[in-house]
């Protein structure tokens, strides 16, 4: 796969192909998309204060901390301060996942905290539009910015550009999992271009291997020459596998040979999918240790969803108020029935509740579902057909873009749902859950999650259950609005809705 140039603002990456061809520095791209968001930032910060002081008419006051330069200038300077603090810039956050858009967020809230506090103290009485205008615009203003970016960086890493060259050093094995995740999520950023092995070949029984190939990346050599290949091939991530090879005193020792090259040292430690904020490493009696914390299921940031949830409802109800009006009575005119389809869920802790949707099938269609289970298409436990001959002419259209899943915001706002969560599962559905599906259950079911984002219908059974416990393991107030932030394109796009 080789690499050719790159119009706009991000070169290729760099790495040493297969073919012994070595492209653009991977560091020329980074840094050039760094620079990019900087400046995307800075100019998005300056246009919202010089904005807001002119449509609102700011004038010059006699005191000089209550002049709209002098404030305007200070909450800029507040806000970017706050960003190079927190680290918002840093390369290893820009682009991918949700860390990116939590640092963005917790620099704005510390710059909101210091402007009030320096209000306070100059008794400002201008402050106020500062804090409860300025800061929310221009947190408006960046997050879609920085998305934007993030969506055009994503496809240059579809088309195979801006990607770091990565050694893999592991069990053919790992280094074969690892391989396969990073050709299906390529917007990741990374592409392995070389792998070493305990032996420098593969397992008679492991994954393909053909000469010294692994899944057609080079086998280059052993687990003991890795920081020499790094240093001479130019690799930006050198991501260690689990091997019997790896003790605690050759790691440190690769750690100490990569000194001085622009590599980048990733350990997949032996666990489950856990990761985000439950993550720490810390230093007891000299060793360092990853300390895994306890999910949270109840707390401040769960109140804080609690308010967002029934909040978030309330005003989406009233914006959606006259397409749901529109929806209902077309729903009416296309075939005989009720507007609403009402069916039992389960929820939080086991509990079961009705969910409310617009009504997508004929009458009766539940009853005759015994008659198609010879046609499932569904995954695992998931009863699906692309082609459901109960689907109602308007149903076809309300599901491919979940208009008839509105009505959920019902449940939203009484509390039995929250707008991001599992997938609310059906009563038999959980009969069949063995007790590590059943986590899925500590936490409120929701109106989108990480299976709406990934694919819906369309993904296995074993993947649709990894998102979902993924996200009880994993939540965080940032996570749920990435997931809500990406829901519009999901919806957008119709993947695996039928």
């Amino acid at each position: 796969m080789r690499q050719g140039g790159l119009v706009g603002p991000f070169p290729s990456a760099r790495g040493r192909l297969a073919d012994g061809a070595i492209s653009q520095p991977a560091s020329d791209w980074e840094q050039r998309y760094r620079r990019t968001v900087l400046t995307s930032d800075t100019v998005a910060t300056g246009s919202v204060v010089a904005a807001i002081g002119n449509f609102f008419g700011v004038r010059d006051a006699a005191n000089w901390h209550e002049k709209w330069g002098i404030l305007a200038f200070g909450t800029e300077l507040l806000v970017l301060g706050a960003l190079w603090v927190s680290r918002a810039w840093a390369p290893a956050v820009l682009g991918q996942g949700a860390e990116e858009f939590r640092r963005l967020g917790r620099s704005l809230f510390t710059a909101t905290v210091v402007l009030a506090l320096g209000g306070i103290a100059l008794t400002s009485r201008n402050i106020k539009l500062w804090i409860f205008v300025a800061i929310p615009a221009i947190a408006l203003v960046t997050m879609t910015e920085r998305y934007l970016l993030r969506l055009r960086l994503h496809k240059q890493r579809k088309q195979g550009l801006c990607l770091r060259p990565v050694l893999a050093a592991g069990s053919p094995a790992t280094v074969h999992d690892l391989i396969t995740r990073t050709r299906k999520f390529p917007h990741l950023g990374w592409r392995v271009d070389a792998v070493c092995t305990t032996d420098g070949r593969g397992l008679d029984d492991g994954p393909p291997l053909d000469g010294d190939q692994l899944d057609g990346v080079p086998v280059v050599g052993g687990l003991a020459d890795v920081a020499g290949h790094v240093r001479r091939g130019g690799y930006r991530v050198v991501a260690v596998t689990p091997d019997p090879y790896w003790s605690p005193d050759r790691l440190q020792r690769l750690a100490w040979n990569l000194e001085g090259s622009d590599a980048e040292m990733v350990v997949a430690p032996v666990l489950m999918e856990v990761a985000g904020p439950r993550l720490h490493v810390d230093a007891v009696l000299g060793i360092p240790l990853l300390r895994v914390s306890m999910p949270t299921f109840t707390g401040g940031r769960r109140a804080v969803k609690e308010v967002v949830d029934r909040l978030g409802a309330a005003i989406l109800l009233v914006l959606f108020a006259p397409l749901m009006v529109l929806v209902g009575l077309l729903v009416l005119m296309d075939s005989r029935g009720g507007v609403f389809y009402r069916q039992r869920r389960v929820g939080k802790d086991g509990r079961e509740f009705t969910i409310l949707k617009f009504r997508t099938m004929v009458a009766g269609a539940h009853g005759a579902r015994a008659e198609l289970a010879d046609r499932n298409e569904g995954a695992g436990l998931l009863f699906k057909l692309r082609r459901d001959p109960r689907v109602t002419r308007v149903g076809t259209v309300l599901r491919r873009y979940s208009l008839d899943e509105l009505p959920q915001l019902f449940n939203v706002l009484t509390g039995s749902m929250s707008l991001v969560g599992p997938r609310p599962p059906l009563p038999e559905e959980c009969a069949a859950y063995d007790p590590d599906i059943r986590r899925r259950l500590l936490v409120k079911p929701g109106l989108t999650g990480l299976w709406q984002i990934s694919g819906r219908s369309d993904l296995p059974w074993e993947e649709a259950v990894r998102l979902d416990l993924r996200y009880v393991e994993d939540w965080s107030l940032a996570l749920d609005t990435v997931i809500l932030w990406k829901t519009l394109r999901a919806v957008l796009h119709g993947q695996g809705a039928y």
